[in-house]
Formats: C-alpha cells, structure tokens, sequence
C-alpha cells in the first residue's frame, strides 16, 4: 500500500510515539544515573529532567494508544499538545542558538546565582570557586581547598563549553519540534482517513 494510505499513517504514527517513548525513558534514566553516581545533587535540576521525561511518556502513550485504536478524541488532544509543544519547543530552541557572549554570561550567572546546589555539583566536578570572584568565607567543595591549592574561577571554564553545550541543546531542540510538527500533520491526516475495517465506533 502506499504511503499516503491509512496502514502506513498509523505506522508511521506509531513509530514515531515509540521513539518518543524512548526518549522519555532515556531521559529519566539519565536523571536516575547522575543521582546515583553522585554527579548531581540539585533536585530541583533532577526533578525538572524526569518531570520533561514523564510528560513526553505521557504524551508518547496518548498518541500511542489514539494511533492504534484510530481514536478521534485522543489523536485530537495528542494533535493539540504536540502543537503547544512545538510552539515552546522551537522558540527556545531558536533562543538557545542566538545567544551571544556576553547574552550567554548573563544567563549563567543569573542560574549560579539562584541554584546553590547545582553551583556545589559545579564547583566540585570543574574543580573551581565562584564565579567571576570568590570570598574564602564562602563553601567552595572542590579538590583545590583541600589540598591548599589555588583555585580557579568558574566562569571562564564554563564559559568554555556554554556556547558548544547551548548550540547542541538548540539544535537537538530544533531537530525533535520538526518530528512534532511532522507528528502534528501524521496525526491531522490519519484522523480523516477512513479505517478500512470500516469500524463505526472509531469515529465515537
């Protein structure tokens, strides 16, 4: 059967929710691995990660179950939220590569700032204290304090990496809105077509 045909909508559909579900799944594995080796410890940084994993599940199962039932309601709703999603998804995404320097310095010290248990994570793996200073009254968890050693400052280290690690979240970013907008239309298309076991009740 061609593409353009009803069995090949719904795989196509289907296919495309269980890479979603991987992703989730993914997602909440990578939060439970850092927790567990001790790499992070802010739980607000690890309960963002599984609360976006959960969500894109949550999502992934409603397409999912709409797809193989070709039912209108559910695609409906899964046709919607995945549209909200790429609305938010592709503007930060965009925000993400257009930020400069000096944009990009900001908006690490404003999280360096307002994350204290993240800034521990930071200063620990990096080895460095503060960010562009650093009182010695403050608590600094890295390897140099204790070993007496001069440390160096945050903010040129992950200065370094910002701008690479900001490119590859926007361009994932932008990647992932595209299969949405793809999943958007798979799912406008796939509610018109007509199941050919001609079930009355699909369209209840």
């Amino acid at each position: 059967m061609v593409c353009g045909g009803f069995a090949c909508s719904k795989n196509c559909l289907c296919a495309l929710n269980l890479l979603y579900t991987l992703v989730s799944l993914l997602l909440i594995g990578i939060a439970a691995w850092g927790i567990g080796f001790g790499l992070i410890s802010s739980l607000r940084v690890v309960g963002v990660v599984i609360a976006v994993g959960i969500f894109l599940f949550l999502i992934a199962l409603v397409g999912l179950i709409g797809a193989v039932k070709h039912h209108q309601v559910l695609l409906f709703f899964y046709m919607i939220i995945l549209l909200l999603v790429f609305i938010v998804q592709f503007s930060v995404s965009c925000a993400c590569l257009a930020l400069n320097q000096e944009q990009q310095g900001q908006l690490l010290e404003v999280g360096w700032n307002n994350t204290a248990s993240a800034r521990n994570d930071i200063q620990r793996n990096l080895n460095c204290c503060g960010f562009r200073s650093f009182n010695p009254n403050d608590t600094c968890l890295a390897s140099c304090v204790k070993s007496g050693h001069p440390c160096s400052l945050c903010a040129p280290i992950i200065g370094e990496y910002a701008g690479e690690v900001l490119r590859f979240v926007g361009g994932i970013g932008l990647f992932f809105s595209f299969t949405e907008i793809l999943g958007v239309w798979l799912t406008y298309r796939y509610r018109n077509q007509k199941d050919p076991r001609a079930n009355p009740s699909a369209f209840l």
